[in-house]
């Protein structure tokens, strides 16, 4: 190994991801240094920066490097830039980033940091993180980060950008160009008006001015308001294309069979029953695989059945009653605390006047798009059409699987239909390349529904035992130990080969009650149940908040409290949840009163701020939520149309993970092998949905998950108001 390579940071010597573990490595390889777009332009298309194309007809093309999967980056992020440029919205499109430094998500990385590092060493580790996220292309669209992480610089793009066309209209008529403004398309001082197509090629040529000369959001007339999506036609009429939509010349259709969880391999298959259905090509077979190629993928998927794999695994077959254990365990054995503040020890040491615990299941992605890639083997070239949350991830799995060179391989990253965190694995991706390989020819592989479900990653399940001390109405103290898999540092090594181990704060990510609570201690006890688990839309939030807020209502019965006031009463320090409670509660009718079936719950994350109340009844022992009121802080809106819609589209899918079915295991093998079988909501069981937007100044925060964790809670103290009864478990059951 030469001694450059000794020096380059690898993901093996600068690991960002979960756990606690993160090596940090600074050298003179780590410096700054500047990138040049890597844009491919048009003909009549010039390239302003890295985010931006205008072509001389007028058509601006934003580069988007966040991945599309239904949450509206695609339409947020360009109105933002578009704000700043002064654009026409019926000129914009979009095209998605290629793999390179300039896209990296930053942000994502400077918060596994931040959850990672004591406080005396996150400056440098923020940095090191940065330059380190920078300098692989991390490309990352996950934890809420799109519009948090990339708004600032769409604006800069779009800032400098009409800066940039000023100068070339000021030139031409011997102007100042700061007297030149841009609107609608056109650079405009008095009665001259210049089309941004006109001045592109020159404005090009010029020095960007630093910094950008930023406007006021929303002076350019985009951004804040309902602007249309502009990805919405192309679904609507057909005309998206998605992985699974990918025709290529000589191309055949795979459909794949793993076997249980475990150490499993194929022990056998009757591969002559294959032939006798038409249409099939080959059967290809791996240690941890059986595949089909035929000229359609329902043939392929016919002649699995037929041939009947048979697998065998060594080692013990995870199911429910292993998963249950090996949680009870690591809770008894107390785990380790990541949040300290005060001395909880102490305040609890009189006696809890409470303690509880919680539990939460495996959960289901259960995206309408299971998991999908298209790969072309063509001589020392490979390339991949997939659904993938993480590019450049993927580009490298897909290389080291297969052998070829991580420049010789392509990832064209497909809009998602349904994310959810899912589709940041690589299991479809590189089973696709194999295939090709193997095939000599084009393979679009698609996993059946089934083969999703058993082989998914899934949200990790969890336990919790809360204690908590009441002084008068006020908690004086606060703790909590979380049982669950340490799910970020397994994810870590799978994608980058290496990762943390052990107690991770990202698997307490939202424990922390946003209470003025004066001693509080939150340990997490990391639980091996022999079922690999992944990312969920809201991650650990999605168990946490329910754990805390529903405890929360519990201490509220104890003091004799109305939940609403007690919460108020301790939520000093935290102004814009206060608002949002009392917004919620405002517009949904709190009454306050026992037995009314109404429960409220809130919740922080992803730099925004959520209440939610929820009604429910009781129908033949069974509870059925008639309403559900949302009051959200985001900060600054740029489209209030898609926050509506993530909010809404977050709450029914808490409400799925609060009354759906749990996701169980029977012998390594999943018992939910059907959307059916999740017993999700359907349209008639969908409740009056309410969301309000709370106006503010703040910067923005994320919206695609922040619906999801307060969801679960509300239902459950909404049941015990209805009932009486206290249901700390999900799926919620009344028995």
């Amino acid at each position: 190994m030469s001694a450059d390579a000794h020096r380059r940071p690898t993901r093996r010597s600068l690991l960002i991801g979960g756990g606690a573990g993160v090596g940090l490595l600074v050298a003179w390889a780590l410096w700054p240094r500047s990138y040049a777009p890597n844009l491919t332009a048009a003909p009549g298309e010039t390239i302003i920066d890295a985010f931006l194309k205008i072509g001389e007809d007028g058509r601006i093309t934003v580069i988007v490097p966040q991945i599309e999967m239904g949450q509206g980056v695609w339409t947020a992020l360009p109105q933002a830039l578009g704000d700043e440029l002064g654009a026409d919205w019926r000129q914009i499109a979009v095209e998605p980033a290629p793999i390179g430094p300039l896209y990296a998500n930053t942000l994502l990385a400077d918060e596994a940091v931040a959850g990672a590092l004591p406080v005396i060493l996150q400056g440098i580790g923020r940095w090191a993180a940065h330059e380190f996220a920078t300098r692989e292309a991390m490309m990352i669209t996950a934890g809420s980060t799109s519009i948090r992480g990339f708004e600032q610089r769409f604006r800069e793009a779009g800032a400098t950008a009409r800066a940039l066309l000023c100068m070339a209209a000021g030139k031409r008529i011997g102007a100042d160009w700061r007297a030149c403004d841009t609107e609608q398309g056109f650079v405009v001082r008095g009665n001259d008006r210049f089309r941004f197509g006109d001045l592109a090629a020159e404005a090009a040529g010029f020095a960007a001015p630093s910094p950008a000369p930023l406007r006021k959001p929303g002076e350019g007339g985009l951004s804040g308001r309902p602007m249309p999506r502009l990805d919405l036609p192309a679904k609507v009429d057909g005309g998206t294309r998605f992985a699974g939509d990918v025709r290529l010349p000589g191309m055949a259709f795979a459909s794949i069979r793993h076997g249980p969880l475990g150490e499993t391999r194929v022990a056998g298959a009757n591969k002559a029953a294959a032939e006798k259905v038409p249409g099939v090509l080959a059967v290809i077979e791996d240690p941890a695989w059986i595949a089909v190629i035929a000229n359609n993928w329902w043939a392929a998927d016919r002649a699995l059945d037929a041939i009947a794999p048979r697998f065998a695994t060594s080692g013990a077959l995870p199911d429910t009653a292993s998963i249950t254990r090996a949680l009870d365990g690591a809770l008894a054995g107390g785990g380790k605390r990541l949040v300290v503040q005060g001395d909880a020890d102490a305040a609890l040491k009189p006696g809890a006047s409470l303690t509880a615990d919680y539990a939460v299941p495996l959960a289901a992605h259960a995206a309408i798009e299971p998991l999908v890639a298209t790969a072309r083997a063509n001589g020392d070239r490979l390339e991949l059409w997939v659904p993938t949350q993480a590019p450049g991830l993927t580009r490298d799995a897909v290389a080291k699987a297969t052998g070829y060179a991580i420049g010789r391989v392509t990832v064209y990253p497909m809009q998602i239909g349904g994310g959810f965190g899912r589709k940041i694995e690589n299991d479809a991706a590189i089973e696709a390349a194999m295939l090709s390989i193997r095939a000599k020819r084009p393979v679009s592989l698609m996993w059946s529904r089934a083969e999703e479900m058993q082989r998914a990653r899934h949200r990790p399940p969890a336990k919790a035992r809360l204690s908590a001390r009441l002084e008068g109405q006020r908690i004086a103290g606060w703790s909590a130990t979380i049982a669950a898999p340490a799910t970020m540092g397994a994810l870590a090594r799978r994608l980058t080969g290496h990762g943390g181990g052990g107690a991770e704060s990202a698997a307490i990510e939202g424990a922390l009650p946003p209470y003025a609570i004066p001693a509080v201690a939150i340990a997490h006890a990391p639980a091996d149940i022999g079922i690999e688990t992944g990312m969920w839309r809201s991650v650990a939030h999605s168990y946490t908040c329910f754990f805390t807020e529903s405890f929360v209502d519990e201490l509220a019965a104890k003091a004799g409290s109305d939940p609403l006031s007690f919460r108020m009463s301790q939520l000093g320090s935290a102004p814009r949840l206060a608002r949002c409670l009392t917004r919620a509660t405002g517009i949904g009718g709190w009454s306050g009163e026992s037995g009314a079936g109404q429960g409220i719950a809130v919740h922080s994350a992803f730099g925004s701020h959520i209440a939610v109340l929820a009604e429910v009844s009781i129908e033949a022992g069974a509870p059925k939520v008639t309403k559900l009121v949302a009051a959200v802080d985001c900060g600054r809106i740029i489209n209030p149309d898609i926050v509506r819609q993530q909010i809404e589209g977050g709450l029914i899918w808490g409400l799925a993970a609060a009354l759906g079915d749990a996701v169980g295991y029977t012998r390594g093998i999943v018992d939910q092998r059907t959307l059916r079988e999740l017993a999700l909501p359907l349209l008639a069981d969908s409740p009056e949905i309410g969301v309000e937007l709370v106006p503010s100044g703040e910067a923005p925060g994320g919206v695609a998950e922040l619906g999801v964790p307060a969801v679960a809670p509300a239902i459950a103290n909404a049941i015990a108001s209805a009932s009486g009864k206290r249901l700390r478990s999900l799926p919620l059951r009344m028995s």
